[in-house]
């Protein structure tokens, strides 16, 4: 399959006029909330839209479609990642559910749809929009709802269900905003399975996905009612900048602007291509590697395929393979910008955190559009509350003291009141990784416990002899260092000097030691080589001073070296009142002895 960078333009195959409609929300100015994974808590909807003075609002997937006979359609691990999830279960109620030791059948015979979503009071008429809300599938729907939406069984008011055969246009602010959607996850092994789904849209036991029809049908969507002075918007649920099939779609719609849902992050993202690639050919990377990933999947079905489609899903196909197929050329031998792809610049996209923790607003005056984004982000204060932890020691106690304060990376929060979302940030324990692309994926991102934990066990371990040539006294206070090693403690007057003296700073790199610092109140002791001891009898060593240790490390020895112990305290008076009650030679174990 050769790369082709012209777009299918092949007839139609569906005689039907295309579900378009043009709301006009003000002519002079109007503002749009983009949210994502308002996961079933739809009242608040209506709250964060009057907040924010948005028009209108746009959502990028995990609505919450679901109603009450959705619950038996549902499999049992993903029952447990919509509880895990629902902004409707109280915490305390959920923590239970999700205990290791209950079995699925507690969850099913506990959770009920009022504990989902509010969708059936929306379908009843209890709950009403007081916007209008633009929203594609998540990876989390019933997919039996939306194909009623579909049919035009299930109609609500200013819910528009965005899809590849249904589009918006918003005109506002002297803009004219063409909504293009396409929901559901993309799971390259699925494109062609088409679940429980009857018609064209595809999903299965509470999950939704992304089909290679439904790609060509929006492509077809979009050619059908293009219009130059028209901007076009993408909403997808799977994000363009992970995706290089999604990238690959929004430069066939010629797309200017891509909105789509994060993985629970707690600030959203706001970039294109040029920012974020080293260059051009960076961008054209990422595109060819969706191209690879599709052709694998393609190469395999392609036979049943043939086999079973009419000419109108040919047709389709056809579209859809026209998006895998649309690379960028490769630059020219100056690396010209004469063969590089105008949205490697041009579009824009934004990647929304959760509504729990942020929202964008598109600011539309004037023929331009603006943006505001508002994310809660990550909450530092457990740094300043946490004096006596040492991260440069074994960091045993470190995960109770982080499991309290400490920002989880991913965490299984309800969206909380709008009242506390300002001022209460959110610290509950992250849920586990995310299975076989079924239901929104659970990263392992940047600050996880594991990895520093294994660092700072690397790091305690490789602590160097302070003194390696002269014997030195077994305890000593360790007082706080500057320079973050061992060794500055044992050596105070050997300092990292600035490589500009006195005279300021030149611009050069400051040196780092690359360790941590020290815990400031820390006694040093050192023991003979084959000398055994374990922890709690050095706590016992201590007698009346051990209520105020709080960790003792006891790194792995090496070979010939010294037996090394570091005993922390909690304060500058607990670690005084240890070396005063010890400094004369004690005798402990069997006769060896510990040195002050």
């Amino acid at each position: 399959m050769q790369p082709s960078t012209t777009t299918n333009t092949r007839v139609s195959p569906l005689p039907r006029q295309v579900n378009s409609q043009t709301k006009v929300l003000d002519t002079a100015h109007g503002r749009i909330l983009c949210i994502a994974d308002i996961r079933g808590r739809l009242s608040a909807l209506n709250d964060l839209a009057r907040e924010v003075n948005a028009k209108a609002i746009i959502h990028t997937g995990d609505f919450g479609f679901f109603e009450a006979n959705s619950l038996e359609r549902i499999n049992d691990r993903t029952l447990r990642h919509l509880t895990m999830y629902s902004p409707l279960i109280p915490s305390a109620q959920r923590t239970h559910l999700l205990l290791p030791e209950n079995p699925p059948s507690l969850i099913r015979s506990t959770v009920n749809i009022e504990l989902l979503s509010e969708f059936p009071l929306l379908l009843a008429g209890q709950l009403k929009l007081h916007v209008p809300v633009y929203t594609v599938w998540g990876a989390c729907e019933d997919v039996l709802v939306l194909e009623k939406f579909r049919s035009g069984a299930y109609a609500i008011d200013n819910l528009h269900v965005l899809d590849e055969a249904t589009t918006r246009c918003v005109d506002v602010g002297g803009v004219k905003l063409r909504l293009l959607g396409l929901g559901g996850a993309l799971v390259p092994h699925k494109l062609f399975d088409n679940g429980d789904g009857s018609a064209t849209i595809a999903g299965g036991q509470g999950t939704m996905w992304t089909t290679a029809l439904q790609i060509g049908e929006l492509v077809d969507t979009a050619q059908r009612v293009f219009d130059p002075t028209e901007t076009r918007l993408l909403v997808s649920h799977a994000s363009p900048g992970r995706e290089g099939i999604i990238a690959q779609l929004a430069l066939v719609l010629k797309a200017d602007l891509t909105i789509s849902a994060g993985l629970h992050f707690r600030y959203a993202t706001s970039y294109n291509e040029f920012s974020v690639q080293g260059d051009f050919e960076g961008f054209r990377h990422k595109l060819a590697l969706g191209k690879e990933g599709f052709d694998k999947v393609w190469e395999s079905v392609k036979a049943q395929v043939d086999a079973v489609i009419d000419e109108n899903q040919r047709v389709l196909l056809d579209k859809a393979l026209s998006v895998v197929e649309r690379l960028p050329p490769v630059a020219g031998p100056g690396g010209g910008a004469t063969g590089e792809e105008p949205a490697w610049k041009n579009c824009w996209n934004w990647n929304l955190c959760d509504a729990a923790y942020g929202s964008l607003v598109l600011d539309v005056k004037e023929g331009r559009i603006s943006a505001e984004l508002k994310s809660q982000g990550f909450n530092y204060s457990y740094r300043r509350s946490q004096v006596s932890a040492t991260p440069s020691t074994q960091p045993a106690p470190l995960p109770v003291v982080q499991a309290a304060s400490a920002p989880p990376t991913k965490a299984p929060t309800p969206i909380p009141d709008r009242s506390n979302l300002q001022s209460k940030p959110m610290s509950t324990p992250p849920p586990p990784q995310a299975g076989d692309g079924k239901e929104s994926p659970v990263p392992r991102v940047n600050g996880a416990a594991k990895p520093k934990a294994k660092k700072d066990r690397k790091d305690a371990a490789s602590t160097p002899d302070p003194t390696p040539s002269t014997p030195a006294p077994a305890a000593q206070a360790q007082q706080p260092s500057t320079s973050g090693t061992p060794d500055a403690a044992a050596k105070p007057e050997e300092e990292v000097k600035s490589p500009g003296g006195d005279t300021g700073s030149t611009g050069a790199r400051t040196p780092k030691t690359g360790k941590p610092p020290r815990h400031p109140w820390t006694i040093f002791m050192r023991m003979p080589p084959n000398f055994q001891v374990t922890e709690a009898e050095i706590r016992e060593f201590f007698v009346e001073s051990k209520e105020g240790i709080t960790r003792v490390n006891l790194p792995h020895p090496f070979a010939g070296k010294a037996r090394l112990a570091y005993v922390e305290f909690g304060d500058e008076e607990a670690m005084k009142a240890g070396l005063e009650k010890h400094a004369e030679v004690c005798h402990i174990l069997h006769g060896s002895f510990l040195q002050r």
